[in-house]
């Protein structure tokens, strides 16, 4: 429930009480400020209030944007004023002062401010004792609070020439997006969100939706079958269309919450890692062709690019100072239209990868669908890594205390790495990315160059322990340190990937793609908390699950000791394990944020 408190006479013919109810608030009418000072003690403690001016003029989305955005703790516009619970203290107290009258520390305040709709003027003053007030951007829409006859016509005019409707449904679409997206998905899929709004679906609804199409798609390219193949390609893009449904209906209703980007996120991972899983079933059944390692490879290099994507921004989340001439030759190609819709094609965005396997299922066999989609994929890393680390050696940056403890969160490093961390003396500055590189080749090589079994590997994954501790002994604030974690991601599922796939026994890479399954989704949990500003996950749950370092050990430990029939069991248990314990701690944690009123967010960054 949500109050709004009218302020203010009310003006003959004006629609604002039913625009305002029609949005959900109930309305009380108070003709001054110390009138609405006794309607805000009524309101109950835990509602979101508003200050609205009864001589309002504007559409009802710039109400709408204005004073229902979930993700702001107060926020305004023209005439309108909203805050929620977090913020009511400061409003009561802005409130007070207001209706108190002007005081000394007014006699700055610009022009204006302290004259007009007493909405605005409160807005000003809870600006003003340090209360964040989000000022959405309206463009076209209009909100004001004539002060005559002859400006309030004119204000009428200038809502009755503007179709807030169809600025609703542009709105909707994500600011930046893929090309595939954008022309071949949005300019009908807003449509389908306007309709899921009108029918009281939520977001959530429509991305569970997506994620049980994804579901039946990957069940369909399982069955091995031509007809399997193209339906599931044909369900696979209806998925994709429900998934930037989800997004538009968000931004068309501003029904953000912290529970559904969680859930947002992370289905895209789900179902495009379960379809992988289907095609590998689908090969199988189909001519008995084993791709289990090709698609344990294209869940491990998208997850290591989507590494890299998190580990930059995270870095450079605040960091002081840019000077990369990269950046600059970066900000004068997007001034190029042709050149900005070339760049985001090659990075292969969730809309240009979800299509491209679409159309490879329907028509190819998943052994094709598998190569060109690595093939893809990597020219895509390389691209934008490459260009990630000439940023960073180019350009001159301070990083802060909390991105060097983002990087630490991301590189997940468990108890063996606090042990030897005591034992081993840091290494010198900005040579960490290359210390933990030099543990992961050691690593790999030692698992590619020798016979399953072997001990080997055992002693690679020793080394590896050895140089991942030395490598985030010291903060990691040099211009390259962003790398440590994606290099981490890459030992750690790489070397599953090759014990299994030297191990040619049945069932061992279907439960090494389930093992890693499970440890990516702790890595992508971990992103999420950090984005939605939470912190990692608890320090316990990394050190149940053994951090990179201990798991490596463990898996080349299993392979060295266990027999050829016991490897895949072993993987299994120990894929079951950790899908158990990250699963249920994570869910635990973002139902209780969503029930605790946690800051609702919304990603409007990258494409995936």
């Amino acid at each position: 429930m949500s109050t709004a408190i009218v302020t203010g006479q009310p003006v003959p013919g004006s629609s604002l009480e039913g625009d305002l109810r029609a949005l959900g608030f109930d309305v009380r009418l108070a003709p001054d400020a110390a009138q609405a000072g006794a309607a805000l003690a009524a309101v109950p403690a835990g509602q979101r209030v508003a200050l609205v001016d009864a001589g309002f003029v504007g559409h009802v989305h710039s109400l709408r944007l204005g004073l229902t955005d979930p993700r702001f703790p107060a926020s305004a516009v023209p005439g309108a004023l909203t805050v929620q619970p977090a913020a009511r203290e400061a409003l009561t107290g802005a409130l007070r002062d207001t209706a108190a009258g002007p005081s000394a520390a007014d006699s700055d305040a610009p022009a204006g401010t302290l004259t007009g709709a007493l909405a605005d003027r409160v807005a000003e003053r809870l600006t003003a004792s340090g209360t964040d007030v989000h000022r959405p951007e309206l463009g076209e829409l209009v909100a004001a609070v004539p002060t005559d006859p002859q400006a309030r016509n004119e204000a009428r005019q200038a809502v009755a020439a503007v179709d807030d409707e169809a600025i609703r449904l542009r709105t909707a679409v994500k600011a930046r997006d893929g090309f595939f997206t954008t022309y071949c998905i949005s300019p009908y899929s807003r449509y389908i969100a306007r309709w899921c709004a009108r029918r009281g679906l939520t977001p959530n609804q429509v991305t569970t939706a997506s994620l049980v199409t994804a579901l039946i798609a990957a069940g369909c390219a399982a069955t091995g079958t031509r007809p399997g193949f193209v339906a599931a390609g044909l369900l696979l893009l209806f998925s994709f269309v429900l998934d930037c449904t989800d997004g538009q209906l968000a931004r068309y209703s501003l029904q953000y919450s912290t529970l559904g980007a969680w859930l947002d996120a992370t289905f895209d991972r789900a179902k495009e890692y379960a379809y992988y899983a289907g095609l590998a079933l689908g090969a199988a059944n189909a001519s008995g062709d084993d791709v289990w390692a090709l698609a344990l490879g294209a869940m491990v290099l998208q997850t290591c690019r989507h590494v890299v994507d998190f580990s930059f921004n995270e870095a450079n989340h605040d960091a002081t100072a840019n000077t990369s001439p990269t950046a600059a030759l970066s900000d004068k190609l997007d001034s190029v239209g042709w050149t900005v819709w070339v760049r985001r094609m090659i990075v292969l965005p969730i809309g240009e990868r979800w299509a491209l396997i679409a159309v490879l299922t329907a028509l190819t066999t998943p052994r094709v669908t598998f190569i060109v989609l690595l093939i893809g994929c990597a020219l895509a890393a390389t691209y934008t890594t490459a260009g990630r680390v000439l940023r960073s050696l180019t350009r001159r940056a301070t990083r802060t205390d909390r991105a060097a403890r983002a990087l630490a969160d991301l590189c997940d490093s468990g108890p063996l790495t606090d042990l030897l961390r005591r034992a081993v003396r840091g290494v010198p500055r900005h040579t960490a990315p290359a210390v933990a590189a030099l543990g992961a080749l050691v690593l790999v090589l030692a698992t590619a160059l020798s016979g399953y079994g072997s001990w080997w590997p055992v002693l690679g994954a020793g080394v590896y322990a050895l140089t991942s501790a030395a490598a985030v002994a010291r903060p990691l604030k040099g211009p390259l340190d962003w790398l440590v974690p994606p290099v981490f991601r890459a030992a750690e599922y790489g070397t599953i990937l090759l014990i299994a796939a030297k191990a040619d026994v049945n069932g061992a890479l279907p439960a090494a793609f389930g093992l890693v399954a499970a440890v990516a989704y702790h890595h992508y949990d971990t992103v999420y908390r950090i984005r939605g500003g939470t912190g990692a996950p608890p320090h316990w749950l990394v050190r149940a699950i053994g951090g990179h370092e201990g798991r490596t050990l463990v898996v080349t430990l299993i392979a060295a000791l266990l027999t050829d029939t016991d490897f895949p069991v072993a993987l299994t248990v120990c894929a079951v394990a950790v899908a158990v314990l990250v699963l249920a701690e994570s869910i635990r944690f973002w139902v209780t944020a969503h029930k605790r009123g946690a800051p609702a967010v919304h990603d409007e960054g990258e494409p995936a």
